[in-house]
């Protein structure tokens, strides 16, 4: 730089004093955190430390409980049970499984003649068939089943227990607790303690460096620890260990000031302490070199913001677009050396000369990067005033220039790779003929020259010829892609305009098919909410109402009525899963019907009189049109009057109070067809399609006690019997039609 020697040592001096000041902001909005929370004890890395040692506590000491006892209170519910038995499906399927299994390898000793392998490998199979058919004949058969894998989960437990003691025996060396189980009078310490001591005498901020007071704290807290902390998770143990009533414990918990300072919690005190003064220390170090550069700034501003007009002539060459990768790189440099600065000092080294050579290396790396990250952006920052000039560089950047050299070439990948075989074919033919000449070769530079002339303007050719079919083909690719525009532009009658008239048609398509798509993530979505707040809700006051049964001294009549509540939300719970698992068959065409010859007047009224209560009891009128005669056709009656059940029902629910019902039976030639028509009391939606989604309800609220698999079922059923079962509205007129064959 064409500057005075004087000024260029200013500068330095600025970009040093800056660089070391803004390390300091940066370690603070980076990891500053560390110590700005307080002193070691309320920092994360104690309370970390704290926590593993609680947790391990309550797992050692509060609430051990030996193996033995562990296994005897294991217990069985019949859902495991059930699961254990059709984990594999149902017996017909595990006996066809382990079937096939063994038919492979008992045919192949059949046919190498080998009566023994055919014996053991049968007589296996047939035990294990033996099991499988044991396992649906008798629930203790598979219960002793189940409690031997629970078992072997309590037996990893403890494997696992015995494993991590060390962690907390070193602990232990470090910690002193006295606790007191109030209940009991049982006392928990590790306080060799005379008759006339006191835990006070030793848990005390004499010899203390901190104390928790350890009160309030149940064995949830326990589960918090060992199964996030250090432990493998092991929901057997768990599940015992939770059922155990909580100690009401007191008493303290101290880091003592008398563990050995090689220890692992004493050493990270003491080591915390040293890096924070050093932190603080360069904190006010860093503020100080910053109110420094701005003084020397404001006093000598022609040393610091000098022109450097001497470089602008080799920059400018620089393309634009080279200028900014170059500035990015600077910054992240200069952001990375900084961070080794802050390191220095937010995470502390015994090593002090280690730390000064990598504290003036990285100091002398920032400062160097932020004086060229400085004259570039004082040459950058001159566009500001010729906006012009601005735009030119943009157009002559590498990368416009680029895009507009291979724009045509690379709108197809296919294309673009075929005109570089075609380019590589032209360079090594020049590579060649540069070859040649060099070697002073006689007919062979002829020839090679030939081939540069004739490849040459074949090239050119092509990359004129392939404009038209890179744009057709470009509009064909981001219709596959769904970015649907414009219909791509026909020219000609040529293939190549046949194939772009094809994609306008399919066009249409694709837009619909987007549509589709798009609703269909929807209501997956909408239908795993749904299950989820249908299950829980029933599921919640279960588990609510089971656990205010186990209240000692529960009157009579709280008890008659919650195990009345617990009833009616369990056959609700069933009711739900059962229309699931119904509505989930039939979707999948995994069901029989009987069909039978049925009347479908009698049909209707029979599941008329099933809501006659219901709708004697609800202020709606209900008018029934049928015919005087039979009306018979070929279906499964009891499905088919599961259908009639699940629209009277939907009327019953969701019918505006004090209107009118309508439902006919009308014959056809060939046909018959049923009508439910009732004024609605909620707002529909426009899609009446989705009512036929599983889940899906008119009330968006859904605080009815509806499923929502109603018409789902109902569509499925009338499906399966090759009928239609549609839903019209106008305006809060709702009607539904189910159109069947007649049995003539």
């Amino acid at each position: 730089m064409d500057i005075k020697s004087k000024s260029k040592y200013l500068f330095v001096v600025w970009v040093l004093l800056i660089s070391f000041g803004l390390s300091g902001v940066f370690s603070v909005l980076t990891n500053g955190s560390r110590f700005m929370q307080g002193d070691y004890f309320e920092s994360d890395e104690y309370h970390s430390e704290k926590d593993q040692f609680v947790a391990m506590l309550n797992v050692y000491e509060l609430y051990k409980m030996p193996k033995e006892e562990m296994k005897k209170q294991i217990t069985v519910s019949d859902e495991e049970i059930a699961e254990h038995r059709t984990r594999y499906g149902n017996l017909g399927d595990q006996i066809s499984n382990i079937g096939m299994q063994y038919e492979d390898q008992i045919q192949a000793a059949i046919d190498s003649g080998n009566k023994a392998a055919e014996e053991i490998l049968k007589k296996e199979r047939d035990g294990k068939i033996t099991d499988i058919t044991e396992n649906f004949n008798s629930d203790e058969y598979v219960r002793a089943k189940v409690v031997k894998e629970k078992e072997k989960k309590v037996d990893e437990f403890y494997q696992n227990l015995e494993r991590y003691r060390r962690e907390f025996t070193n602990l232990k060396a470090a910690y002193k607790y006295y606790l007191k189980d109030n209940s009991t009078g049982e006392v928990f310490t590790n306080l060799n303690l005379s008759k006339d001591e006191k835990a006070s005498d030793y848990l005390n901020k004499r010899d203390m460096y901190y104390i928790l007071d350890y009160e309030g704290l149940h064995n949830s807290y326990l589960f918090t620890g060992y199964t996030e902390k250090f432990l493998p998770y092991n929901e057997v143990a768990e599940a015992i260990l939770e059922n155990q009533k909580d100690r009401d414990l007191t008493g303290q918990v101290g880091l003592s000031r008398h563990a050995s300072e090689k220890h692992s919690s004493i050493f990270n005190y003491k080591h915390y302490q040293k890096g924070q003064k050093l932190y603080f220390g360069y904190l006010l170090l860093s503020i100080a070199a910053l109110i420094a550069s701005y003084f020397l700034a404001k006093r000598k501003p022609a040393a610091v913001f000098g022109s450097f007009e001497q470089l602008k002539p080799f920059y400018g060459r620089i393309p634009l677009d080279v200028r900014a990768v170059l500035l990015l790189i600077t910054v992240f440099f200069l952001l990375l050396s900084m961070t080794l600065i802050s390191e220095q000092f937010v995470y502390y080294h015994s090593n002090v000369l280690a730390s000064l050579i990598e504290l003036i290396i990285s100091l002398v790396a920032a400062a160097s990067l932020l004086a060229f990250g400085w004259i570039q952006l004082k040459f950058l920052s001159e566009y500001r005033k010729d906006w012009p000039k601005l735009k030119e560089d943009v157009n002559s950047s590498l990368l416009v220039k680029s895009y507009h050299a291979i724009l045509n070439a690379f709108l197809i990948k296919s294309i673009g790779f075929q005109l570089l075989v075609i380019l590589g074919i032209v360079f090594v033919i020049g590579m060649l003929f540069v070859a040649v000449l060099a070697s002073g070769g006689g007919p062979i530079i002829v020839i090679a020259f030939a081939f540069g002339v004739i490849s040459l303007p074949i090239f050119i050719m092509i990359m004129r010829k392939a404009g038209y079919l890179n744009k057709v083909l470009k509009h064909t690719e981001e219709l596959a892609a769904g970015n649907l525009g414009v219909d791509i532009p026909v020219k000609g009658k040529s293939a190549i305009a046949k194939h772009a008239s094809n994609i306008n048609n399919l066009r249409n398509t694709v837009n619909v098919s987007h549509k589709e798509q798009a609703k269909s993530e929807r209501l997956k979505t909408e239908l795993i909410t749904n299950v989820s707040h249908d299950l829980r809700t029933p599921l919640t006051s279960i588990i609510t109402y089971t656990e205010l049964l186990k209240t000692p001294d529960l009157a009579q009549e709280d008890r008659d009525s919650y195990l009345e509540i617990l009833d009616r939300k369990s056959k609700r719970l069933k009711v739900l899963i059962d229309d699931l698992f119904e509505a989930t068959k039939m979707a999948s065409g995994n069901i029989e019907l009987h069909k039978e010859k049925v009347d479908l007047n009698q049909l209707l009224q029979q599941a008329l009189a099933e809501h006659n209560e219901a709708l004697s009891q609800s202020s709606l009128q209900l008018r029934v049109s049928q015919p005087d005669q039979a009306v018979y056709a070929f279906v499964d009656g009891q499905k088919l009057w599961r259908v009639f059940d699940n629209l009277i029902g939907n009327i019953l629910k969701y019918a505006l109070e004090n209107t009118r019902v309508y439902i006919s039976v009308k014959e056809e030639p060939n046909q018959v067809v049923l009508t439910f028509k009732n004024i609605t009391k909620y707002e529909l939606g426009e899609d009446l399609n989705e009512l036929f989604e599983r889940f899906k309800r008119g009330d968006q609220s859904r605080h009815t006690e509806g499923s929502g698999l109603g018409l789902a079922i109902a569509k499925s059923i009338v499906d399966l019997h090759e009928g239609s079962l549609d839903i019209e509205v106008d305006g809060d007129l709702f009607k539904v039609t189910v159109i069947l064959e007649k049995l003539n």
